[in-house]
């Protein structure tokens, strides 16, 4: 009987080619795309799962007067950790780390540049579970001046030689020497911490840390005892930092968890995140995974609607075999079968898909995505079942509805082949979905385009930056007189800190006439030439000059930050701060206001400008310099730069990169959710519009006696597309009405994540939906005309 069923099943498959292409193309794409966002999202959800200890990350809330709005924080103080193990026994241990990045590691005459290195507590490897190789996982970073490399830095260091024992030395402002005391595996890639070497923080640390409450420079992590109620732990919160800070500064902070494996991917909120690898927003897994879907969803509802719109040529098999003695269980276990065989065929084509575009998609996410079904029996299962039941869907009601078939009325001719008002339902529903991701896709696009092209209030363009360690700011000033010559180069700046990260916070001093006011501001140590060649306008006082009396002596302040110091005064103007006493807490005595500058986004988009001060300060070193090329002739700028660190810093690799591709690399993720939401959009249009193929197909065929004598009496090619395309075209308006509003929702939603943000208009939905209408009567149109130009005596007489 089996035998039977298939020999059936092929013979319709073969029978019916072109509904059957339609049908296992649509299956085919629609699991392809399935499966691709299913190894992303379980890429995704493998963060950080290697560890089996209770892990939880510490963070802080801050919320000092003169931030635009509380931050949360991926910071926190170094005696936090101790303190918290001592009062609270749910906390079993702790560890900090704290990151440098291009430490440059000297062995003999080699020097080697480790890209990420972390500071880490003697028990590092006694929380975290990451395989070390060679050496004790209590003792290797107990010493002070020892360092734990990974594979990769000890091929880079060592080459094939023992590297235990063995002594690397960095130099820079101190020198230091650390003994190599273990060989870890490389950190795996779903690793929010990534690390080419580890070093002992008993190295650097010093007996006053322990009271060093208010300098969030570092992050803790917890181990929570099993059992813990995370809630109820960080009520006790407020009483600890009241209990050990000092005065009032407790009231501005909040501290709160995260369980290890959220912070990969629940952290899109926190700032000051520097320790967290290709961060990404939960959220957008689940997005994606909706999107796929409905996009397979959309494939089966192609099948539904061309096996019952289809219905009427299997009428007389059904009839006959009913006549027979078959059972309707029978015949519709026959349909569902052909159901699942049409699945299985399209799940070869779409692993064949994965296999092509696995390559192209790992390179675009970025992720070391792995396709092994054939090494995987779990997966192989999974996605294998997951076809069974995509079919047994697909076929479900097609089986239900063609096994009704009465005999009688089959054999005599007089069955009646319905109402269609099921499948008009199902377009709907196809064209809701993908008018849905249209509008969601186009707004998604616009956004990303907002933000890379709004104006930030600096010129970004043509920026070169180059990066300082503490031995080569020394010759800071020699670079910037030897690259200001060259004529490929417009101009020169030195900065503690790059444009597009978080800039660090600190205590400020402001005095009018009256007392003192303690506020907090965004702050970053600049060279005179700061402004002049980022172009930030200035709107009040002077730009900081060369001259000996205004280094370590000026201050240039933000717009937000001076409506700040004039909030209690408002009638003011920003003139009126010029010349103020004002100057980071805690020095001895206060410098002077001399400009305010326009506002300017130093962060992404995603967060306000916070208040900022800027410090004409080059005797606290910078960190990086950045170089204006003059024109467009980039290679030779970089040829210049080159020539010019070799000759005066020729111990030391030149390394640069581009200001803009910085910034590009922050709205990655957003690049990549608009991207794949815009694949998974077109997907879903091309599904939607094979089955209205197909539909048109059918309906054009049904209907071809009709056309012929229409065209007899004198109707016009244009008359008779318009006749076939009326009532597909009413079904995409109505589906144009239900997504509009839906749409309007989720996008509202998704645009209060951005501080800036573009407008919703109406057009762009009235955009989406003539786009929709067109791709809709463009894809009808093929067979309408083809059915409007057939000879009317060929279709009456075929009929």
């Amino acid at each position: 009987m089996l035998k039977n069923y298939f020999k059936i099943a092929f013979r319709n498959i073969w029978k019916n080619k072109v509904f059957s292409a339609i049908n296992i193309l649509g299956l085919a794409v629609s699991m392809a795309a399935c499966i691709l966002i299913l190894l992303f999202v379980s890429y995704e959800r493998s963060f950080d799962k290697i560890h089996s200890k209770n892990l939880y990350r510490l963070d802080e809330v801050q919320k000092f007067e003169g931030m635009v709005a509380p931050q949360k924080v991926a910071l926190s103080m170094y005696p936090m950790g101790p303190a918290l193990k001592e009062d609270y026994p749910q906390i079993r241990d702790f560890t900090r780390v704290n990151s440098t990045k291009n430490l440059m590691l000297t062995v003999g005459e080699k020097k080697v540049e480790l890209p990420d290195v972390l500071w880490a507590d003697a028990n590092f490897f006694q929380m975290f579970d990451y395989e070390l190789l060679e050496g004790e996982r209590g003792q290797v970073l107990k010493e002070p001046n020892t360092v734990v490399l990974s594979e990769k830095s000890v091929a880079s260091i060592f080459g094939t030689e023992n590297p235990i024992g063995k002594y690397v030395t960095h130099y820079g402002n101190d020198t230091l020497t650390f003994k190599v005391s273990g060989v870890m595996k490389n950190a795996p890639a779903n690793s929010h911490l990534q690390f080419d070497a580890l070093l002992s923080f008993s190295t650097i640390a010093k007996p006053d840390f322990l009271n060093n409450w208010g300098g969030n420079w570092l992050v803790t992590y917890l181990d929570l005892a099993p059992g813990t109620n995370v809630a109820t732990l960080e009520k006790k919160f407020p009483s600890f930092l009241k209990k050990h800070m000092k005065n009032d500064g407790w009231k501005f902070y909040e501290l709160f968890l995260q369980p290890l494996p959220a912070v990969h991917s629940k952290s899109t909120d926190i700032t000051h995140d520097y320790i967290n690898f290709q961060k990404f927003d939960q959220s957008y897994t689940y997005v994606f995974s909706v999107i796929a879907l409905i996009v397979l969803v959309i494939a089966c509802v192609n099948f539904m609607n061309l096996s019952t719109a289809r219905s009427t040529g299997r009428a007389r098999e059904v009839g006959v075999r009913k006549a027979i003695g078959a059972q309707r269980m029978q015949l519709a276990a026959q349909f569902l079968g052909e159901s699942v065989l049409l699945s299985l065929i399209a799940l070869i084509l779409a692993v064949a898909l994965v296999k092509l575009l696995l390559p192209s998609v790992i390179q675009f996410s970025q992720r070391q995505l792995d396709f092994s079904i054939f090494t995987h029996p779990l997966l192989l299962l999974s996605v294998v079942g997951g076809t069974i039941v995509i079919g047994i869907f697909s076929g479900l009601y097609p089986a239900a509805f063609l096994s009704s078939f009465e005999p009688i009325k089959v054999l005599k001719g007089t069955l009646i082949a319905g109402k269609s008002s099921f499948r008009n339902a199902l377009v709907i529903a196809q064209f809701t979905c993908a008018v849905f991701l249209i509008i969601a896709t186009g707004f998604a696009v616009m956004q990303l385009r907002f933000m890379m092209d709004k104006n930030p209030g600096f010129d970004k363009e043509q920026v070169v930056i180059i990066p300082l360690d503490s031995k080569s700011d020394r010759k800071y000033d020699a670079l910037k007189q030897e690259l200001l010559s060259s004529p490929f180069i417009a101009a020169v700046t030195g900065s503690q800190q790059r444009l597009g990260n978080n800039f660090h916070q600190t205590g400020v001093t402001f005095q009018e006439n009256g007392p003192k006011r303690q506020i907090t501001s965004s702050q970053v140590v600049v060279d005179p030439d700061y402004l002049s060649l980022y172009k930030i306008k200035l709107i009040a006082g002077r730009n900081f000059t060369s001259s000996p009396s205004d280094n370590a002596k000026t201050y240039i302040i933000n717009k937000a930050l001076a409506k700040e110091l004039l909030k209690e005064e408002p009638t003011l103007t920003m003139e009126t701060l010029i010349g103020k006493r004002f100057g980071f807490s805690g020095m001895d005595s206060l410098s002077t206001i001399v400009g305010v500058s326009e506002d300017f986004n130093f962060n992404s988009l995603h967060h306000k400008v916070e208040t900022l001060c800027l410090f004409n300060q080059k005797d606290w070193s910078y960190s990086e310099i950045s170089v204006r090329i003059k024109g467009n002739d980039t290679k030779k700028a970089i040829a210049a730069m080159q020539s010019t660190w070799n000759q005066l810093i020729p111990d030391q690799p030149f390394t640069y990169s581009f200001l803009d591709e910085h910034f590009a690399e922050l709205y990655r993720a957003d690049s990549q959710v608009s991207r794949i939401v815009g694949i998974l959009a077109a997907l879903a249009i091309f599904i939607s519009c094979l089955g209205l193929f197909g539909l048109a197909s059918y309906s054009a065929e049904r209907r071809i006696k009709e056309i012929g004598l229409r065209k007899v009496m004198g109707a016009s090619v244009a008359g008779i597309v318009a006749l076939l395309s009326r009532d597909f075209i009413k079904l995409v308006l109505i589906s144009i009405l239900i997504a509009s509003p839906v749409a309007w929702w989720a996008v509202s939603t998704w645009l209060n994540d951005f501080a800036y943000r573009i407008e919703i208009h109406w057009w762009m939905f009235a955009a989406a939906g003539v786009l929709a209408v067109a791709v809709a009567l463009f894809t009808i149109s093929f067979q309408s005309i083809k059915a409007a130009l057939t000879n009317p005596v060929k279709s009456i007489r075929a009929e």
